[in-house]
């Protein structure tokens, strides 16, 4: 995490659904056509102090946690969508995958084994109550991973530079349908084409983004954001980055049995996010 004047920037990209408010039960739903008829709605960084803050209690109480009430909001072809912020629950999705980040004294150090164990218990707990709970965001310290980039198309993006004290924006988004069907397509070529040992990982993690995305009402949007990578790339790494378009030019010669292009295309790509991740040790 770093701190530019008032504003929190921890290094992340974010993979967002927005489902419509029929996709919610009552009295869900009424609670969200109220929030998106506010006249002012919280947020990216508002949402980033709060998940920050939610990440553990301090000190670790043995009570009930409640979860955020509040989403990002945006309009699809006149339909309100949003996307639940969830941040108590990817709170503690996010500690379940520390011990394999860093190694175990440091991990004792910074979070003590009797705040993990205290986290741990309230989330059991939370989940006998919501067995069906499931986050509407994902997030990537550092990169974003290639394998979100095959939900997209190149001419889904979406940069602006930034101006004064705005901060750049790159996003992409697409319908749910197509993101599903991009997916499917690219399982497919890699199975057909790859064996186990080359396509594994990468099959491993399109098979997981694909089950998630299933979960959501087929009328979402699907966002690619690159949040807070945008204040640590220069400008211009920004605005040739078309990693979209690479991940589909990969496939498509997958596809085409161009294994060797595949490969340089893929290797490229890598290569741009192996730089972008090793920033992280730069000082």
């Amino acid at each position: 995490m770093a701190q530019a004047s008032s504003v929190i920037v921890p290094y992340a990209a974010y993979l967002r659904v927005y489902e419509p408010l029929a996709a919610f039960p009552e009295p869900e739903r009424g609670h969200w056509e109220r929030y998106a008829g506010r006249e002012r709605l919280p947020t990216a960084q508002d949402e980033l102090r709060r998940s920050l803050a939610d990440l553990l209690p301090t000190p670790p109480v043995a009570v009930p946690v409640h979860e955020s009430g509040d989403a990002f909001v945006t309009e699809v072809d006149g339909v309100v969508c949003v996307c639940p912020w969830r941040t108590r629950l990817r709170g503690w999705l996010a500690l379940e995958e520390l011990p394999g980040l860093f190694p175990e004294p440091m991990l004792d150090a910074a979070l003590p084994p009797v705040v993990r164990r205290q986290a741990a218990a309230d989330f059991e707990r939370w989940l006998e109550r919501h067995p069906d709970a499931r986050p509407w965001i994902r997030s990537s310290a550092w990169h974003v991973p290639v394998r979100w980039f095959a939900l997209f198309a190149d001419e889904e993006r979406e940069y602006r530079k930034g101006e004064g004290e705005a901060a750049p924006v790159l996003r992409y988004r697409t319908p749910m349908a197509q993101a599903r069907r991009r997916v499917a397509r690219a399982l497919k070529t890699l199975r057909e084409q790859l064996d186990d040992e080359a396509g594994g990982p990468l099959v491993e993690g399109l098979v997981d983004v694909g089950r998630w995305l299933e979960e959501f009402h087929p009328r979402s949007l699907v966002e690619l954001d690159y949040g807070g990578l945008v204040h640590v790339l220069p400008q211009e790494h920004l605005a040739e980055d078309h990693s979209a378009a690479e991940a589909a030019e990969g496939v498509a010669a997958l596809r085409a049995g161009d294994g060797a292009g595949a490969r340089e295309v893929y290797g490229r790509l890598m290569e741009r996010w192996r730089v972008v991740r090793e920033r992280q040790f730069a000082n």
